[in-house]
C-alpha cells in the first residue's frame, strides 16, 4: 500500500463522531463499485468534509462496505504524492476518483479513462482542468470555490476589522497555479483598497515558518491562498501567524476554529455534499463531459472573537450582524 495510505478503521478513529459508519466487513476487491478519494491534505483536516460526503452519499443509497467501497489515500500536502496515490488508483481500477483541485491535474495526466471529480478548485478554468464551466471535456469535472472572485471580498472584510491596515502578508504555494492566480487577484484588489502586499512564496511545509518569522512586524495581517499545502498545515500557519501577532484572513472555517481572527468564503461540507452527488450520477451512467462545474451557493462569515481580544481588537457591530458563525 503506498505511503500515505489510511485504513479505514484508523480513518474511523480519526474523524470519531462526524458521521454513523456502516460495520459490515469489507467486500471482496471488485465486487463493489469504488471511489478512489485522493486527499490533498490529511484525514484529521478533511474530516468533517469526508463526513459530509460519506453522509451524502450514505443518503443516495450508498452506503460503505455494504454497496459502495471508498479507498481512502492522504497526500498531506505533499505534491510528489498525487502521482504516487493516482496510479494505485489506476491499479486498482477504481470507478470514479475524488479530489481537490491542487491534485486533479496530476490525476487528469495519469487517467483518461477514470472519471475525476475535484470536491474543490480555486479556479478550473484558469488552471487549465476544464475548457468551461458548463461543458468541461473530457474525464474530470468538479466544484469551484472561486478563490479569484473572492480575493477582493477577503481583505474588504479584513480592512473593516482593521480600518488602519496598510500592508497585508500573503503565503502562496506557488507551485499551485491556482494559488498563484488568487495571489494575482489580490494584488489588484489591494491596489484598489490602498494596501502593501507582501509575498510569502513557499513549496513545503518546511518554508511556513520561516517565511512568517522573516516578516519581523512588516505587515499588519496574513492571508494565505487556498491550497493543500496550506490547509494540510493550518494549525502550525495559525500558531506562528498570532505568535507574530498577525490577525489572519482565511479561506476556511477550519482556521478560525484554530484561533484564525476571520473567514469567508464557501461552505466546504455542502461543496463535498454536492459532490456524491456527482459521484451517484457517474457510477450510473453519467459521463463528466455532460456534468457542468458548478459554484458555490453557500457562503459563510466566521468571525473568531476570543482571538479579535486577543489582538486589542474591536468588531464592528455590522459585521457581526452579518457572521453566519461568531466564536467566543
Amino acid at each position: 500500500m503506498a505511503s500515505g495510505a489510511v485504513r479505514r478503521r484508523e480513518f474511523i478513529t480519526l474523524i470519531g463522531g462526524g458521521a454513523t459508519w456502516p460495520l459490515a466487513a469489507r467486500a471482496q476487491p471488485g465486487k463493489l463499485p469504488t471511489i478512489g478519494l485522493l486527499g490533498a491534505a490529511t484525514p484529521s483536516a478533511w474530516k468533517s468534509w469526508v463526513a459530509a460526503f460519506v453522509q451524502r452519499l450514505g443518503e443516495l443509497g450508498w452506503i460503505e462496505d455494504r454497496t459502495i467501497a471508498i479507498e481512502y489515500r492522504w497526500a498531506e500536502g505533499r505534491k510528489d504524492k498525487y502521482r504516487e496515490i493516482t496510479d494505485e488508483f489506476v491499479k486498482l481500477k477504481v470507478d470514479v476518483i475524488v479530489t481537490a483541485g491542487s491534485a486533479a491535474p496530476t490525476a487528469k495526466e495519469i487517467t483518461s479513462s477514470i472519471p475525476i471529480v475535484f470536491a474543490i478548485a480555486n479556479d478550473p478554468i484558469g488552471s487549465g482542468l476544464v475548457a468551461s464551466l458548463s461543458r468541461p471535456g473530457g474525464n474530470v469535472t468538479g466544484f469551484s470555490i472561486q478563490a479569484p472572485d473572492l480575493a477582493g471580498k477577503r481583505l474588504e472584510v479584513l480592512r473593516e476589522i482593521l480600518p488602519d491596515l496598510r500592508v497585508v502578508a500573503i503565503m502562496t504555494n506557488v507551485g499551485y497555479s491556482g494559488a498563484v492566480d488568487e495571489l494575482g487577484a489580490l494584488e489588484i484588489a489591494a491596489r484598489t483598497l490602498g494596501m502593501e502586499v507582501i509575498r510569502l512564496a513557499i513549496r513545503r511545509a518546511e518554508d511556513i515558518a520561516p517565511a512568517i518569522e522573516a516578516l519581523n512586524g512588516r505587515a499588519g495581517a496574513f492571508y494565505a491562498c487556498a491550497d493543500s499545502l496550506v490547509f494540510a498545515n493550518f494549525k502550525q500557519i495559525i500558531a506562528s501567524a498570532n505568535a507574530a501577532q498577525l490577525p489572519t484572513m482565511n479561506y476556511t472555517r477550519e482556521f478560525v476554529e484554530a484561533g484564525g481572527l476571520v473567514s469567508y468564503g464557501p461552505d466546504y461540507s455542502d461543496l463535498f455534499r454536492r459532490t456524491a452527488d456527482y459521484v451517484d450520477k457517474i457510477l450510473h451512467g453519467a459521463k463528466p463531459v455532460d456534468l457542468p462545474v458548478q459554484q458555490p451557493t453557500k457562503f459563510e462569515l466566521v468571525i473568531n472573537l476570543k482571538t479579535a481580544k486577543a489582538f486589542n481588537l474591536s468588531v464592528p457591530s455590522t459585521l457581526l450582524s452579518r457572521a453566519d458563525d461568531v466564536i467566543e
